[in-house]
């Protein structure tokens, strides 16, 4: 079988380093391309020395046809704004496209959806395995306890990280709503600085910390009268995330368009 030609967007970013060495330490991908946006200093260095392996030969640009000319795959960890754009572009030559952005709005979702319908697109708001099982029992969990039990979903990330709460914290309040059947939009407990009335029956919190260089922590308690279930994800370094990225790029490979997600990826659907 001939290999897979990948192209990785925001390549020098700590996510796009990680990715890098995760394809070219996978025997059934090639590195083919690197893209960063036109003001980058890193645009014209190896993507390999960038990511601190043996020089790959694939240079950073920021020229996207040739870019997505070169690719049969892409995977995208970069900014909202930035990815449906990409997307476009992917379109437009043929490319598989595996995107782990987070931060995007209901607006660009649908957008990209719609681009679904002409290639396959892979979208998930965190690609580890341990994540994702996460998100499964969440949901299954939800469905069996009731609103007896009050659910709390606690995240903590680097200094850097901009969104919050995390699209990982959001996906695990979906999953809560969708095992109880209710609206996320309408049962969130967002904030509780100066709130002073109680939480209400159902309701699902949130709540955020930053500091250090946290990669990513998770825990989903459900809190009843005498006990309290936890499902707890900590991530101790990103190439749990790259590798989930490549695993989803293997099964996505020769896929009919769609809009898949991490569940489909490992057969939880």
């Amino acid at each position: 079988m001939s290999l897979i030609n990948v192209g990785i967007c925001g390549a020098s970013g700590k996510m796009g380093k990680a990715l890098v060495r995760a394809v070219v330490n996978n025997n059934k991908l090639q590195l083919s391309s690197a893209l960063e946006h036109d003001s980058n200093t890193n645009i014209g260095k190896d993507s390999g020395t960038i990511a601190n392996i043996e020089p790959t030969g694939v240079y950073i640009i920021s020229n996207k046809d040739k870019f997505f000319a070169d690719c049969d795959a892409v995977i995208d960890f970069s900014f909202a704004d930035a990815s449906v754009e990409n997307i476009k572009a992917a379109v437009k030559h043929n490319c598989a496209y595996v995107l782990g952005t987070t931060g995007l709005n209901e607006a660009q979702v649908e957008e990209i959806k719609s681009f679904s319908k002409s290639i396959p697109i892979m979208h998930a708001a965190n690609m580890s395995v341990g994540v994702n099982i996460a998100l499964h029992y969440t949901e299954l969990l939800s469905k069996t306890l009731n609103e007896d039990y009050d659910v709390e979903i606690h995240e903590i990330h680097h200094r850097d990280k901009i969104d919050s709460p995390s699209g990982t914290a959001l996906a695990l309040g979906n999953a809560v709503a969708k095992g109880r059947n209710i609206d996320l939009s309408e049962r969130s407990i967002k904030g509780r600085w100066g709130i002073e009335e109680a939480r209400k029956k159902g309701d699902i919190g949130f709540s955020t910390q930053r500091g250090g260089d946290v990669i990513g922590d998770h825990i989903v308690t459900f809190a009843g009268n005498g006990e309290r279930l936890e499902i707890a994800h900590k991530a101790t370094n990103r190439d749990v995330f790259a590798n989930g990225a490549v695993s989803a790029i293997l099964w996505l490979h020769g896929k009919t368009p769609g809009y898949y997600n991490m569940k489909d990826v490992l057969g939880l659907n």
